[in-house]
């Protein structure tokens, strides 16, 4: 029952923040435009409720072919892939608002673990794949307790500790810790850092 009070509330909000963000939003999406050109937004499949694909929308941070400065490993280069304006989203957690339309549309929720890529679903073990039982979240448990800085097993155990002990009061209190994160900047990694965190088996190790 709480989880449908949940995904209702998610959808009265998110309308609501939407209507009301929506000149914040414009300026956002101006000044990225007006700095690296279109596209404003960043689009990409993800595994979402069940496993099922979505396409979440985040603001673009990165430069155009941004993967073209990654070197052979996929680790990030010399090259800086993060533009001016992209620097100040992320810092502030900004890149992530799109994603209440994700919420209005019923695929995401505000809080639940994060949706991830799919190529790192396909390395989950059974257990860890009952993180999909809830709609992943713009933030979440493991957001509050070291965002990018985590380890992905332990990012994995703090989605199922949340799936397993689930409550409208949990949601409320992740929230608030949300909030503190953000202000404190806390956790904030500008690229991507696999080399440093990635200690999940690999597709052929994980079934």
């Amino acid at each position: 029952m709480q989880v449908g009070i949940k995904y209702t509330l998610d959808w009265v909000f998110g309308v609501v923040l939407f209507i009301l963000l929506l000149p914040f939003l414009a300026i956002i999406s101006l000044a990225i435009k007006l700095e690296d050109g279109s596209p404003v937004f960043f689009r990409q499949e993800r595994p979402g409720l069940d496993g099922n694909l979505f396409v979440i929308w985040k603001f673009r941070t990165m430069i155009q072919d941004a993967d073209s400065g990654l070197n052979s490993d996929g680790t990030v280069g010399a090259v800086d892939r993060i533009t001016r304006v992209g620097k100040v989203l992320r810092y502030m957690s900004l890149d992530e608002l799109p994603q209440i339309i994700n919420i209005i549309k019923g695929e995401m929720s505000f809080i639940g673990p994060r949706p991830v890529l799919f190529d790192h679903m396909q390395r989950y073990s059974r257990e860890q794949k009952k993180r999909f039982l809830m709609k992943p979240g713009i933030s979440g448990l493991a957001q509050v307790m070291g965002r990018n800085t985590l380890k992905w097993s332990r990012r994995l155990q703090y989605d199922l500790e949340y799936v397993e002990n689930h409550s409208l009061w949990l949601d409320f209190k992740i929230l608030l810790k949300t909030v503190r994160v953000v202000l404190l900047r806390e956790g904030i990694v500008l690229d991507r850092n696999p080399e440093f965190v990635d200690d999940l088996p690999k597709k052929d190790e994980s079934k």
